[in-house]
C-alpha cells in the first residue's frame, strides 16, 4: 500500500463502489417507485369499475369485480361493515375492516342520506359536501395502503386503492380494490441480485485497470529514479534521465530534472575551476612571498622588505576577493539599509588623490540617487570599475551618476583601448584577464569585474559595458530604486 499503484487502484475502486452503490440505491428506488405507481394505477381502476357498477345501482349479489384473483376487492358501509367481497377472498389486512363475509344487505331499509337542501349542522353538511351524490363514483384521488389477501388459500401482498361511491339510495360505500405486489418485489430482488452479483465483479475490473495504466504511467517515473540513483553513485553530472516522448506530466518531470541537472554541473564545474584558479592565483604570491622570507633568513642584507609588503597585500586582497566571492555564493543577501550613490560615488574618489590618473566626477549634489543595499558591497563595485578603468585609461576617467528610468545609474568611463565587443561577456568571468601579456602584479588576478556584476545581480540590478564616447570602455551599473 506504499506504492502509488496501489494507492491509486485503491482510491479508483472506492470511488466507483461508492458510485456504483449510489446509483444502484438510486434505480432501485426509482425502480420499486415506478413498479408501486403501476400497481397503484391497477388498483384504482379495478376499484372505481366496481364502485360505478355500486353507483348505477347494481345489487351487491349482481357485482363482478374485473379478474377477481388478481384483484381482490372489499366493499364496506358507511359504518364499516362488509357487504361484499370478491370470489375466493379468505382473508385481507390493509382496508378498512379484516372482516371477509357480507352482512345482510345496508341497502334494504337504509335511511336515504338528506338532501341538499335538508337543513342540518355543520357536520353533517360537511360530510354530505364530501361524499358524492347519488348514482355517482369520488373523483377524488384514492386512498392508498399496502396490505395482504388471501385467495384461494395463497397469500400475498397486495397495493389497495379505496374509492367511494354513493348508490342510488343514498349509501355511500368504500370500495377496496388490490393490486398485487408480486411482480413489483421479483423485479426488484431481480435487479437488486445481478447488481449484488456484478458489482465485484465490476471493482476486481476496476482495481486491475487501474493497477496496469498507473504501473504502465509510472514506468518512466522508475526510469528516471533508476537513472538519478546512479548519478549519485556514480557522480557523474553529466549523465542525464531518459525523456519519454508523451507531452504530459512525467515527460516535465523529466525536462526539468534534465535541465536542474545541467545548472547543477555547470555549477560544479564552475566552484571545481574557482578552486583550481583560486589556488593557481595564491600558488604564485605565497611562492613569491616564500622565497623572499627564506633568502632573509640566508641573507639578511638581501631582503626585499617593499616587495615582501607588496606580496603580502597583494595575497591579502586575493583573500578578501575570494571570501567575498565565496559568501556571495553561498546566497548571503546585501543589507536592508539605504545608500545614496551619488555621495557613496564622490567618498570613493575622494580617496583616490594619489591615484595615476585622476577622476572627474559627475554627481549633482542633493540628487535623489537612492537605492536599497549593502554600503560595503557597493562601494566595492564602485571601486572596482575606477581601478579596472585607471589601469586601462590613456589620460582621462570620469565616473557619473544620473537617475534612468526606475532606477539609478552609474557609468564609469575611460579613454583607453576599450574592450572588442566579443569579449563584453567574458570579461565579468572570474580568474579572466584580455591582457595575458601583462604581469599578474599590474593585471590583477580578474576577480573585480566578476565580484562587481556578482554584487550587482544580487541587489536587482545589472553592469554592463559599451564603448565609451572617449573611445575607451564605458562600464553601466544600474540599481533599481526603492519600491
Amino acid at each position: 500500500m506504499r506504492s502509488v499503484r496501489a494507492r491509486a487502484a485503491l482510491g479508483a475502486t472506492l470511488v466507483v463502489a461508492v458510485a456504483l452503490i449510489g446509483a444502484g440505491l438510486a434505480v432501485l428506488l426509482v425502480l420499486r417507485a415506478n413498479l408501486i405507481g403501476q400497481a397503484d394505477l391497477q388498483a384504482e381502476v379495478a376499484a372505481r369499475e366496481v364502485a360505478g357498477q355500486l353507483a348505477t345501482g347494481t345489487p351487491y349479489e349482481d357485482v363482478e369485480p374485473d379478474d377477481e384473483e388478481d384483484h381482490p376487492v372489499q366493499v364496506t358501509d358507511e359504518e364499516h361493515r362488509v357487504v361484499l367481497v370478491s370470489k375466493d377472498l379468505r382473508a385481507v389486512t390493509g382496508t378498512g375492516a379484516t372482516g371477509v363475509t357480507p352482512v345482510p344487505s345496508a341497502s334494504a331499509g337504509a335511511t336515504p342520506a338528506p338532501d341538499d337542501d335538508d337543513d342540518g349542522d355543520d357536520d353533517d353538511q360537511d360530510d354530505d359536501r364530501s361524499r358524492p351524490g347519488r348514482g355517482e363514483v369520488s373523483s377524488d384521488d384514492p386512498d392508498f395502503s399496502d396490505g395482504t389477501a388471501t385467495v384461494d388459500r395463497t397469500t400475498a401482498d397486495y397495493r389497495f386503492a379505496a374509492v367511494e361511491a354513493t348508490t342510488p339510495d343514498g349509501v355511500t360505500l368504500t370500495v377496496y380494490a388490490g393490486a398485487p405486489l408480486a411482480a413489483e418485489q421479483e423485479a426488484v430482488n431481480t435487479v437488486r441480485g445481478a447488481m449484488l452479483t456484478g458489482l465485484p465483479v465490476l471493482l476486481v475490473v476496476v482495481a486491475g485497470v487501474t493497477w496496469l495504466v498507473t504501473r504502465r504511467a509510472l514506468r518512466p517515473v522508475e526510469g528516471i529514479r533508476r537513472e538519478m540513483a546512479a548519478i549519485t553513485a556514480s557522480e557523474d553530472l553529466a549523465r542525464r534521465v531518459p525523456e519519454p516522448g508523451s507531452r504530459d506530466e512525467i515527460a516535465a518531470l523529466a525536462r526539468t530534472t534534465n535541465e536542474t541537472l545541467t545548472v547543477l554541473e555547470a555549477s560544479v564545474e564552475r566552484q571545481r575551476r574557482f578552486v583550481a584558479d583560486a589556488s593557481h592565483e595564491l600558488r604564485s604570491p605565497i611562492a613569491s612571498l616564500r622565497t623572499q622570507l627564506e633568502v632573509a633568513e640566508a641573507h639578511p642584507e638581501l631582503l626585499d622588505l617593499p616587495g615582501a609588503v607588496a606580496d603580502t597585500v597583494r595575497l591579502q586582497v586575493l583573500a578578501a576577493d575570494l571570501l567575498l566571492l565565496a559568501r556571495l555564493d553561498a546566497g548571503e543577501k546585501p543589507g536592508g539599509g539605504t545608500v545614496e550613490l551619488g555621495a557613496l560615488v564622490r567618498e570613493e574618489v575622494s580617496q583616490r588623490t594619489g591615484d595615476r590618473i585622476a577622476v572627474a566626477v559627475e554627481a549633482p549634489e542633493g540628487g535623489a540617487f537612492e537605492v536599497n543595499g549593502s554600503r560595503g558591497q557597493l562601494s566595492r563595485v564602485i571601486g572596482n570599475l575606477l581601478d579596472n578603468a585607471q589601469r586601462h585609461a590613456d589620460a582621462s576617467v570620469a565616473v557619473s551618476v544620473a537617475a534612468d528610468g526606475r532606477g539609478v545609474r552609474v557609468e564609469v568611463r575611460d579613454d583607453g583601448a576599450g574592450v572588442p565587443e566579443d569579449e563584453r561577456e567574458r570579461i565579468f568571468e572570474r580568474f579572466v584577464r584580455l591582457d595575458d601579456a601583462r604581469s599578474r602584479d599590474d593585471g590583477g588576478a580578474g576577480l573585480g569585474l566578476a565580484i562587481a556584476r556578482d554584487v550587482a545581480t544580487r541587489h536587482g540590478g545589472t553592469l554592463t559595458v559599451h564603448r565609451a564616447a572617449e573611445g575607451g570602455a564605458a562600464f553601466r551599473l544600474w540599481l533599481p530604486r526603492p519600491a
